[in-house]
Order: C-alpha cells, then sequence, then structure tokens
C-alpha cells in the first residue's frame, strides 16, 4: 500500500507539460474541428511552480543554431532560457543553482519524431498493445493520446537519454492510423498534462507494405494492392474536401428562411475521421507519412498536391536519397534511422549516407527512432549516421548533425519557435553532458525540460513507473 502512496506523491510533485482539457459534450453545438489546444480549458491537475533560476557554466555550449560556446554559460529562469555567452559568467542571482560544467557539454533537449512508447508500452504484452487499430483500413479519427499510459518504464529511460520532446504516433498497420501527440517528458498522471503547449498534433498515414499485408493478406480485404492503397485514400481525401465545405457553408449561413421567419439550419453531422482530414486541409494537423521507397513518397506528394495539403514529413524514408532534390524542393523533412533497414523488401535499399545527403540537398534531416531502446541513444545513432557521411566526403559539421535530433526535429512537430535550439526566450530544455555527445562514452549528467531537473545523473531519483517501485 505505502508503495501505491509514494508512487502517487511523487507524480503529485512532478512537473506539468502545460496540456489542456476539450468539452464534447452533447448540449454543445457541434462544430467540425475541436478548439485549437491553446485555447482549451486549463490542464486536469494542478501545475508545479516554475522551476527555479539555473546558471550553468564553463561548458562547451552547442547551441544547435549554427554557433557553438567552447567556454560558455547559460541560464535559466522561469522555464526559459534568459540569456548565454561565452568566455566569464555572470555572477550568480541570489537563490541561484550553479551547475560546474568544465570539461562538460551542453545541448538543446532531443528530440524523437517518431515514438511508441505509452501505446506500446513495457512489459511488452498483448494487453499493452494499444498502438494500432486495424479494424478498417482508415481510422483517421482515433487519437495516441486516448492509449497512451503515462507508467510506461520507457518514458524515464527515454529522459535518461538526453530526450525532452517526442511525439508519440499511431502504428503503421492502416492507410490513415490516427492523430499522433507531442509531449514534454514531465512524469504526470494525465497524458493531457504531458502535452506539449500549443503543438499541433500529426496525422499517422503509411503507404507500401504494411497495409497490404494486414488487410490485402490477411483480411482479404482492400486494401490488396498499392493501387487500392491510393484509390482509397483519394476517395477519402475526395469525401474530406466535401465535408469541410459543407462546414463552411453552414458557419457562413447558420440560418436559413422558412415561412417568412429565419430559423437555425441544423449543421452537418459531425465526423471524426472526415474532421481530422479536415484540420489537415486547414493545415492544423500535420501530416507524417510512414513511407520507404521513393516513387511511394513521389505518389503521396502527388495526392497531397492534387488535394491541396503538405505532407511534413516522410518517416523511415530509407530510399529518400533517390529523390533529395524534390524532397528539398517541397519543404519536405525527412525522418529516419541511421542504419537500420533489411527487414522487408521495401526496406532494402538503403544506404549509411543517407541523412547526410539529404543534409547537403537541403533537406531538413531528421534522425527518429520507432524504438525504445534506440531512444536512449539517439546522441549515437547520430554520431553514426554523421560519420558516415563525413567518411564519403559530405562536408558536415557537428552542429549541423546536432540538428538531426534537435532544431530540424522541432520543426518537424511545428514546435521550432519554442525550443530544438539554445537561444534566449525559448523553453529550458536543456542536456548537460559528460562528453562530447557524439561519444560512445557520453552519458547525460542533467537533463532539464522547462528548467525542472528530470534527470540528474548524481542524485537517481525515485521511479516514474509503479512497475519499477522496489527495483
Amino acid at each position: 500500500m505505502r508503495f501505491i502512496i509514494r508512487f502517487a506523491a511523487i507524480l503529485a510533485l512532478a512537473g506539468c507539460g502545460g496540456g489542456q482539457v476539450r468539452d464534447d459534450g452533447p448540449e454543445r453545438v457541434p462544430v467540425p474541428l475541436d478548439p485549437p489546444v491553446e485555447k482549451a480549458p486549463d490542464a486536469m491537475l494542478a501545475p508545479l511552480p516554475v522551476a527555479g533560476p539555473v546558471l550553468i557554466r564553463d561548458a562547451t555550449i552547442m547551441t544547435a543554431a549554427g554557433r557553438t560556446f567552447p567556454r560558455g554559460w547559460i541560464r535559466l529562469k522561469d522555464g526559459r532560457i534568459a540569456a548565454l555567452g561565452e568566455g566569464d559568467a555572470p555572477a550568480p542571482d541570489q537563490g541561484e543553482r550553479v551547475v560546474e560544467a568544465k570539461g562538460q557539454f551542453v545541448t538543446p533537449g532531443i528530440i524523437d519524431t517518431h515514438s511508441h512508447l505509452g501505446v506500446y508500452p513495457s512489459p511488452s504484452v498483448w494487453a499493452h498493445d494499444d498502438g494500432n487499430e486495424m479494424t478498417s483500413p482508415i481510422t483517421a479519427g482515433v487519437r495516441a493520446e486516448d492509449a497512451f499510459w503515462p507508467q510506461d518504464p520507457g518514458l524515464r529511460r527515454a529522459v535518461e537519454g538526453g530526450v525532452t520532446t517526442l511525439q508519440i504516433l499511431p502504428g503503421s498497420g492502416n492507410l490513415m492510423g490516427g492523430r499522433g501527440v507531442v509531449l514534454k517528458l514531465h512524469p504526470r498522471r494525465s497524458v493531457r498534462d504531458m502535452r506539449f503547449p500549443g503543438a499541433k498534433d500529426g496525422l499517422k498515414m503509411a503507404c507500401g507494405e504494411n497495409p497490404k499485408r494486414v488487410y490485402g493478406k490477411g483480411k482479404g480485404a482492400m486494401p490488396m494492392s498499392r493501387m487500392g492503397s491510393v484509390f482509397l485514400a483519394r476517395d477519402k481525401w475526395l469525401e474530406a474536401r466535401r465535408y469541410r465545405r459543407d462546414w463552411e457553408e453552414w458557419r457562413k449561413n447558420p440560418e436559413e428562411r422558412k415561412d417568412g421567419k429565419r430559423e437555425a439550419k441544423v449543421p452537418p453531422k459531425r465526423d471524426l475521421v472526415l474532421e481530422t482530414l479536415a484540420a489537415v486541409l486547414d493545415g492544423d494537423v500535420l501530416v507524417q507519412v510512414h513511407c520507404y521507397r521513393a516513387d511511394e513518397m513521389l505518389k503521396q506528394l502527388e495526392v497531397a498536391e492534387e488535394f491541396g495539403f503538405r505532407i511534413r514529413s516522410f518517416h523511415h524514408a530509407v530510399e529518400a536519397y533517390k529523390i533529395r532534390d524534390a524532397l528539398a524542393a517541397r519543404g519536405v523533412s525527412v525522418s529516419t534511422w541511421a542504419d537500420w533497414w533489411g527487414f522487408k523488401i521495401e526496406a532494402w535499399d538503403a544506404i549509411e549516407q543517407n541523412l547526410a545527403l539529404l543534409h547537403e540537398a537541403g533537406v531538413r534531416a531528421v534522425l527518429h527512432t520507432d524504438s525504445a531502446e534506440g531512444i536512449q541513444r539517439m546522441n549515437q545513432e547520430a554520431a553514426k549516421a554523421y560519420y558516415a557521411g563525413v567518411h564519403a566526403g559530405v562536408p558536415l559539421t557537428d552542429d549541423d548533425a546536432l540538428r538531426w535530433i534537435t532544431a530540424n526535429a522541432a520543426w518537424t512537430l511545428g514546435i521550432d519557435a519554442e525550443t530544438g535550439t539554445l537561444e534566449a526566450g525559448k523553453m529550458a530544455d536543456v542536456v548537460v553532458w559528460d562528453a562530447h555527445p557524439f561519444s560512445v562514452y557520453a552519458r547525460p549528467r542533467l537533463v532539464l525540460i522547462d528548467g525542472h531537473v528530470r534527470h540528474d545523473a548524481a542524485a537517481p531519483a525515485a521511479p516514474w513507473s509503479d512497475f519499477e517501485v522496489g527495483r
């Protein structure tokens, strides 16, 4: 019993990710889209007071914004980066925590654009498999947020690897698998309280072998082919455009004249699948597409242009290097691995220089994990991709490769104005490393999220999950 009490106390003292609550009760007039997150009511659980001030000094500051300070300092205040610079640090303010970091390195917090933590949590058992609603090829209305388990022990291990923000996506068994959610890794009881404030949801889409295998091979249903996959997607986008048009017309004229009197018109019937797609067409939901082959990525871009929406990022994308010019021209990022491939035919034609060549061509290259293990060493994965490029003659800097797991990832999630680089005014999402982050020996000494210390290697905190209490 005391374990349960202790766990509740731990989470009650944890920081807040700034989430909000929606009211979709039946008494409301139906609307086609949910209110934007930043305009919704306050979170379900009260947040902690703002983190206390911190001054980190005498470190190598790697900003991921084009500059590195060999002997730098950074000041965190009120959950934000107050200032940073090179040389002698300013005198500490009263009550300010001073972190002596001589010989150490400071980077922005790492961001993973593709994670299934919390929806495929540990322990890995059937009861926890909540990442794929594989009952229909198009389930755009479901939300990963509604299945996320905040007690997944993998979340703490991600933080211990320097990760401060991630996007939780549905799986890739469906053509349109549902909405992903962007979270800050504060230990909280409610996923809504972990939401990155103001971040847009993402629509997880998939093409290629997965939907064919699940439906054509597994269920004898459409899509059995890539032809069928594109047909179903087009058909649903057509429906979404009509749905969006009907709501726009109702908004413009919610009344009609009957028998000489003006009466309220009945609004269109809400459809959660089409509502999500309408939000995509309006730019309020960002499209994240699981896609491996170059030709299929081009096909997805054709469909997007046909129906007037933008693809934010192709995920996995092992053949992206073949069409890097087209991706750069359309401003699409690529979220991929350093060297994970060959596990199925569409994942075969990969090269270790993928990220480097994409970067060289002007594409926003992003290293993702899609793994509860890989997320614990994203710095090492970025280093592998960096050195593969350098050895092939691609001109790269440490700052370029650092952006693959920070700034470019933040852009992919639409949160780059708030995090992803070390710049004054941005969120205090910071990692202090005991060695160069691209060293295989590097470990995070401190991980701060919104200025709150969420990992301190010298003073391990109590477990986040009751599955590990007493371990």
